[in-house]
């Protein structure tokens, strides 16, 4: 179904909006998914933060002019479907990553990160990113860990100077006299 010119420039607002806000982009090649196949990724998409759209290339073209994505515009050839990662870097690469092994049609075509265009192969490294849960975790066990080695090597002080347990009962007999 044909747009007139008020939904073109909608659609082109909405998509603007978005790559804005976004972390990435991948450009994938859809012809031969069915709707199911389909329906299934998009309901995946709204679960993990991901905006899918399949939109005409022109109109695509013109919403990411002006965004750290302007550098894919020449590369928007051919059916595509587009996924832009809002919640976090890899969300988008993980969500085609699954749905393109079951299904070999779905091929990605271009992946784009911080203003900078890569191969579609690189949506392999764009799935393996942590998420934000992973990265968190990883910050905590990296600031925890000098904390931790102070104090296995207070304990391993203590206990070579054979005070290990008596000197932690000394302060309490201190304090009565």
């Amino acid at each position: 179904m044909a747009l007139n010119l008020s939904q073109k420039q909608e659609v082109v607002a909405e998509l603007a909006e978005v790559a804005a806000k976004a972390h990435s982009l991948v450009a994938v090649e859809y012809a031969g998914v069915t709707v199911g196949q389909m329906t299934a990724m998009r309901k995946k998409a709204r679960e993990t933060g991901v905006y899918l759209r399949v939109v005409k290339n022109t109109l695509a073209s013109r919403a990411v002019a002006g965004t750290e994505y302007e550098c894919v515009q020449d590369q928007l050839v051919g059916p595509l479907l587009y996924a832009f990662s809002v919640d976090e870097p890899g969300a988008a690469g993980r969500l085609i990553k699954e749905f393109a092994k079951g299904n070999d049609k779905l091929k990605a075509k271009v992946v784009a990160v911080g203003g900078q265009v890569y191969p579609a192969s690189h949506v392999e490294v764009l799935a393996s990113l942590p998420t934000l849960e992973q990265a968190l975790a990883m910050l905590a066990r990296v600031l925890s860990e000098p904390a931790s080695m102070f104090a296995r090597a207070v304990k391993a002080v203590a206990d070579k100077q054979g005070g290990g347990e008596v000197a932690a009962e000394a302060p309490a007999e201190a304090e009565p006299a």
